[in-house]
């Protein structure tokens, strides 16, 4: 629990740095009109989602047209709002203008908020071609860095042993830093298999990092299919999941989401 609680705090600083640092450097720009249009997207961007400055953003984007940040910031409240049209019109701009820059985000909202498993592994394939050997990033939710994030998508369509290769080479890299939910979604995919070794083995690394009530679950469901007692990892999930020890998600649900409903019936 302890290191749950660390891990989020370091997700509320990261948060916090990343709306300090999402202020850009304008100075870099040697045309007037596009720097004057970096000022004025630095400006709107600390009153988001008001009127004011999406008509500020337009300005923006009048006096500069290939500025990509005013498209994104734009798009951002249209997300959040739930107009996804809107949203990925502008978000398209903002990916034509600077991939590098926004196709990892545009890739996690795909799969976020539209399930669009196909276009967010596009997206992150698109990247990798970018960055081929190196760091991609991670989702907008700070769950997830991305080669993960195309996992779940090839997982959610159904090629389940591709999902398996990509998080287990990932969790190989020694760079790599181990996400909240990554042995947890590994595991499940190797239940989905019937590979319940495989299975068990990652919902254990799991409860070391952070055990929650989907996760013990599973493990209750290992138990059950081996003929084992699992009725007291049952109450366990049970009890986890009252106290809130849960996969948590501001906006969606995470992929491999387990309700109470379904503890009970197990």
């Amino acid at each position: 629990m302890e290191r749950f609680q660390k891990y989020y705090l370091s997700l509320i600083f990261l948060a916090i740095y990343s709306q300090i640092s999402a202020q850009a450097n304008c100075s870099v720009f040697k045309e007037e009109n596009c720097r004057k249009a970096c000022e004025i997207s630095n400006q709107a961007s600390e009153y988001q989602g008001l009127s004011l400055s999406q008509l500020a953003f337009d300005k923006a984007i009048e006096i500069c047209p290939t500025y990509d940040n005013a498209y994104f910031e734009k798009a951002v409240p249209y997300l959040k709002n739930g107009d996804f049209v809107t949203w990925k019109v502008l978000i398209d701009k903002a990916v034509e203008l600077n991939p590098k820059e926004h196709l990892g985000y545009r890739a996690w909202c795909r799969y976020q908020f539209l399930r669009d498993y196909k276009g967010a592994i596009e997206d992150v394939e698109a990247l990798e071609k970018i960055y081929p050997t190196g760091y991609l990033g991670y989702s907008a939710n700070g769950d997830y860095e991305l080669h993960i994030a195309k996992a779940i998508c090839y997982s959610a369509i159904g090629q389940k042993e591709k999902a398996v290769s990509i998080i287990e080479n990932q969790l190989a890299k020694k760079d790599h830093n181990v996400g909240l939910y990554d042995h947890y979604q590994l595991g499940v995919t190797y239940f989905e298999l019937n590979q319940y070794d495989k299975a068990l083995e990652n919902f254990e690394k799991q409860s070391k990092v952070y055990d929650f009530a989907e996760n013990i679950y599973f493990r209750a469901k290992v138990s059950k299919i081996r003929n084992k007692d699992y009725l007291d990892l049952k109450s366990l999930a049970q009890k986890s999941y009252d106290e809130g020890k849960i996969m948590l998600e501001g906006y969606t649900h995470h992929f491999n989401k387990v309700y109470r409903k379904q503890i009970a019936e197990l």
